[in-house]
């Protein structure tokens, strides 16, 4: 029997645009504590494009920088498409992010100041286009990790406390 593909469920947003996820970056939400975020464009090639499509890549190793007034983004990792030729991309390359001038350069501010840095979170079509979400970080010390673990799972103690009284 083939295996079936799970499907992921589009949510659709406020303007009536269809989000579709294709990589999330777990790890950058437990390392980090996220500031600001904002939504920018990624400059892709058709073969980066058909590969999103297969759901071909991955943000945990990705972080942004600011170089000469322009965002780009180096680390994230979009696998080679399966039916492409010589024409396809190289899997790690920098690519640039689009955002307005202002965001620009009110992250290049931010970015600046010690200990802050721009992490990639998410990425997905919004429509027809890639986008990635991008986040204003504060590296997280050893011990706010472990403060944030444990509020959570005070969290689910408490939630499934309060489901097994209604079961009584």
């Amino acid at each position: 029997m083939a295996a079936k593909k799970k499907a992921k469920k589009a949510v659709v947003t406020e303007s009536g645009q269809e989000k579709k996820l294709i990589a999330s970056n777990k790890k950058a939400r437990h390392d980090y504590s996220i500031e600001q975020t904002w939504e920018a464009g990624i400059v892709l090639t058709g073969t980066e494009v058909k590969s999103l499509r297969e759901r071909g890549a991955s943000l945990v190793d990705g972080f942004c920088y600011i170089d000469g007034g322009e965002v780009w983004m180096e680390g994230a990792h979009i696998a080679p498409y399966s039916s492409g030729t010589w024409t396809n991309h190289a899997a790690r390359r920098k690519r640039k992010l689009l955002l307005h001038k202002r965001e620009i350069d009110k992250l290049a501010g931010k970015s600046r100041e010690k200990g802050y840095t721009i992490v990639p979170l998410e990425m997905y079509f919004l429509g027809s286009h890639a986008k990635v979400q991008i986040a204003l970080a504060q590296g997280k010390k050893e011990w706010d990790k472990r403060q944030a673990l444990r509020e959570k799972q005070d969290v689910r103690e408490a939630q499934r406390a309060m489901r097994q009284r209604e079961l009584v």
